[in-house]
């Protein structure tokens, strides 16, 4: 029985899933949308929503804090930016969106993680289809 236990393992050590949730989080704050499996997505969806939370307000105890969770300062200022435009929004900032086909080599599930602003560009568009 696992009552109580928090998180998913993912198949990774402690130190492994840590560096997973920077990586995804600074890369979602860079580029606006990731594609990932639906159980990552899941798992750090809270991490990215807690993140943009704390950018609504900008002071240099939230962006240092910011900094040693994401330890990417291109991403934290980028994550600061999505803050000020989020400023109205009291919550939800990202969605996960399911897509069509699963990964050819382990058929795992395939899902973007993005930012509710996100629009993809023209290429961005053709590509998709």
């Amino acid at each position: 029985m696992r009552h109580r236990v928090k998180g998913r393992r993912l198949g990774r050590t402690a130190s492994h899933r840590k560096a997973l949730g920077k990586n995804m989080c600074s890369s979602l704050f860079k580029y606006g949308r990731i594609e990932t499996t639906l159980e990552k997505a899941k798992e750090y969806k809270p991490m990215a929503e807690k993140l943009i939370t704390s950018a609504k307000v900008k002071d240099l105890h939230k962006f240092r804090n910011a900094l040693s969770t994401l330890g990417d300062k291109a991403a934290v200022a980028r994550l600061f930016d999505i803050g000020a435009r989020m400023q109205d929004r009291p919550g939800g900032y990202t969605r996960i969106v399911k897509l069509g086909k699963r990964r050819l080599g382990d058929q795992g599930s395939r899902v973007f993680l993005e930012l509710v602003d996100y629009a993809p560009a023209e290429a961005d568009a053709q590509a998709e289809r």
